[in-house]
């Protein structure tokens, strides 16, 4: 739940009202990929491509190691299973809570928080909520603190205050590893991006992975436009990027 006083509701909700407008959910038909890759870097890129460099210690190189699970079955923070199971190509390894509280934006919070706080780099810890109080990590390596302070900035931020955190990216062509899609409102949205690869003519490869709503494992999304189920997304041709549970606009795209 998010906590805003009745005006910032008001605006927040007018603003639902904007192109992007949330897809219902949908059962695709996709099976999830049914073999099991170990992380992020085993997943093949497509034919004709190789992955993007990334320099040692930066996000996209955190990103590219994040650990995958071998089930393939997205769980909510209740321990049930999402109804929807056609979205995910697979499973990221790591805790979703116990409460309905990591979603969506969350999602693309923890794992930068999670990257600067293994990588040591405590100061650049911080986020805003919608009204621009900020909560600045202070404890250092203090892990038990770190999850609190994290539920603490679930509590407070969310699409709304993370959109406009972020700095916008004029050309969606020079999208990036650790990118962020969002949708800030109610409903609101947020995807991360979590790989990329190239080929000779320069032409981008993309991965996406998301929270959503309620709480639930951190997944890989499965590209619905493919024939074949597949996890890699290309630039697209019209100004919206569909993915399994939403669309989204090319100018939604920001940068830490």
């Amino acid at each position: 739940m998010r906590y805003f006083p009745v005006y910032v509701w008001l605006i927040l909700i007018m603003s639902c009202r904007q192109k992007g407008e949330q897809r219902p959910g949908i059962n695709s038909g996709l099976a999830p990929g049914s073999v099991y890759y170990k992380n992020i870097a085993a997943i093949p890129p497509p034919p004709g491509f190789n992955r993007v460099p990334a320099a040692p210690g930066s996000f996209a190189a955190w990103l590219r190691v994040l650990p995958l699970k071998k089930e393939k079955t997205v769980y909510l923070y209740n321990g049930l299973p999402k109804k929807n199971q056609a979205a995910q190509f697979a499973v990221v390894d790591m805790p979703c809570g116990k409460t309905d509280l990591q979603q969506c934006a969350d999602v693309v919070m923890r794992l930068r928080a999670e990257y600067l706080f293994e990588s040591r780099q405590y100061g650049a810890i911080r986020f805003t909520d919608y009204e621009g109080r900020v909560y600045a990590w202070k404890n250092s390596g203090d892990r038990a603190a770190f999850e609190r302070y994290l539920t603490i900035v679930f509590g407070w931020c969310g699409s709304a205050s993370l959109e406009k955190q972020l700095q916008p990216v004029p050309d969606f062509n020079d999208i990036q590893t650790g990118d962020v899609l969002i949708r800030g409102g109610f409903p609101g949205h947020a995807v991360l991006v979590t790989d990329m690869a190239v080929n000779m003519q320069g032409q981008k490869r993309f991965l996406l992975v998301q929270g959503y709503q309620p709480a639930q494992d951190i997944h890989l999304l499965i590209n619905p436009a493919c024939r074949e189920p597949g996890p890699w997304y290309a630039i697209p041709g019209t100004e919206a990027l569909y993915t399994p549970e939403w669309v989204f606009c090319k100018q939604q795209l920001r940068r830490w």
